[in-house]
């Protein structure tokens, strides 16, 4: 279970309900809990054709999402439940497979909500928020809709299962309970790439932390949970310098110099151009939703930035402050404004100026990662790094030099989990417990 200091708290963030938060319920209780649930499903309405998951080219060669997406009229009953891996105080997520000799060894995350305990709690709008991103993404490092339907007064959305647990969990099985400065770079580049497409999609995600970053069998990640993020109103634009336009794309998406123009033109062909890849991975590309504004007191208390523990308003610089938290415990093994109770924690980011450890003298990576934090972790978020050029400024600095951005997707992970067989043959006869690679 997690440390009690690294919990949400109800008034600052409920907790979500993702595979990385692992439930200590009795095996006799989760039995209890799945089987009145499995009652219900035989009384409830299938889904229909449009709310099953439709193509995601990034899964085009999924098994798993493919069994799935070719299944009409979808309900509890097409799937099995083999154990419970997750729970908060909305909703419980099952480790489940779809029924049938051909598909059984295929694993998906279900998350089953309890609407009336939503309604209840006054948090419907967050299960809204998140189903309603869920739909829009299409993205190798975020999660995929498989499927959703609805259960009696559950709600239920299937999602991809990630085998290798979560980056907290596996920072504590490293050496001193931290990352390689290759390691953090990796996972930092890969959060780094889910963010600058969120962003460009006028999202603000406002939950980074460990917790929340999975580690998919390939050891690729997947950024997971958005019942916090902001869908802003506000139209990200594009910035691009002078360069010959892309002959596919709309003549209005690229103009010349220092330019600004809606994203909406070039959005969905944002990752299937080649040239748009290479213009992104060269930093020609901006996109940052800058003008998205919210009021909301919301964040896990080690990773809220200044503005929000200050009660003041933020906007998409608060996702750069919580990626320098997230890269300084993933190199250090520890967040850096951590206090005694989170009243100290939120004071301490408001006005304690930020350290590092000095127990061994730094090479050159480590003073790049350094001044890489610092710069995210400027407590001014006018002056943070990324709060106006979004990633494009982030992935210029000298800590990520060397790495091609637009290939990342087939670069080798430091870790990759399900490699032992024995381990894999586990997990598919659900005897494996969750995390265990």
């Amino acid at each position: 279970m997690l440390d009690d200091s690294r919990r949400n708290s109800e008034e600052l963030v409920s907790e979500g309900f993702s595979s990385s938060k692992i439930s200590s319920m009795s095996s006799d209780t989760t039995l209890s809990h799945c089987t009145s649930f499995s009652r219900l499903s035989f009384e409830l309405p299938t889904s229909s054709p449009e709310q099953q998951a439709a193509l995601k080219p990034h899964r085009s060669s999924d098994s798993s999402f493919q069994a799935i997406r070719f299944k009409t009229n979808l309900s509890f009953r097409d799937f099995s439940l083999v154990r419970q891996i997750g729970s908060g105080d909305i909703g419980r997520v099952y480790l489940c497979r779809l029924r049938g000799p051909v598909d059984e060894g295929r694993l998906y995350a279900m998350k089953v909500v309890d609407n009336e305990v939503l309604a209840m709690k006054k948090k419907t709008q967050r299960a809204e928020t998140e189903r309603k991103i869920m739909k829009l993404l299409d993205h190798p490092f975020l999660p995929t809709l498989f499927a959703e339907f609805e259960a009696s007064n559950f709600s239920c959305v299937v999602m991809e299962y990630c085998s290798g647990g979560d980056l907290h969990s596996l920072r504590y099985r490293q050496p001193q309970k931290r990352f390689s400065l290759s390691s953090a770079r990796f996972y930092a580049a890969e959060v780094l790439v889910a963010l600058e497409y969120l962003h460009m999609l006028g999202i603000i995600y406002r939950d980074l932390k460990p917790e929340n970053v999975l580690v998919r069998s390939d050891g690729h990640i997947m950024l997971t949970d958005f019942d916090l993020s902001l869908c802003s109103d506000a139209i990200p634009a594009v910035e691009s310098p002078a360069f010959s336009p892309d002959p596919l794309s709309s003549p209005k998406a690229v103009h010349g110099s220092g330019s600004l123009t809606p994203f909406s033109c070039i959005s969905t062909r944002l990752f299937r151009s080649k040239k748009i890849q290479t213009l992104a991975a060269n930093r020609l590309f901006v996109a940052e939703p800058i003008a998205a504004r919210s009021c909301s007191f919301v964040g896990t208390h080690e990773y809220v930035a200044p503005e929000v523990a200050s009660g003041g308003s933020h906007g998409n610089a608060v996702d750069w402050w919580a990626l320098g938290i997230f890269m300084y415990e993933m190199i250090y093994g520890r967040t850096p404004f951590a206090g005694e109770t989170n009243q100290a924690t939120l004071r301490n980011i408001a006005k304690k100026p930020l350290a590092f450890p000095n127990e061994t003298p730094c090479g050159a990576s480590e003073m790049h990662a350094r001044d890489l934090i610092s710069g995210l972790l400027n407590k001014d978020p006018n002056r943070r790094l990324g709060s106006k050029r979004g990633a494009a400024d982030v992935k210029t600095h000298p800590f990520f030099k060397g790495l091609n951005f637009a290939l990342i997707r087939s670069a080798t992970p430091p870790y990759v989990p399900g490699s032992q067989t024995k381990k894999t043959a586990a997990l598919r006869h659900g005897t494996a417990p969750f995390g265990v690679f």
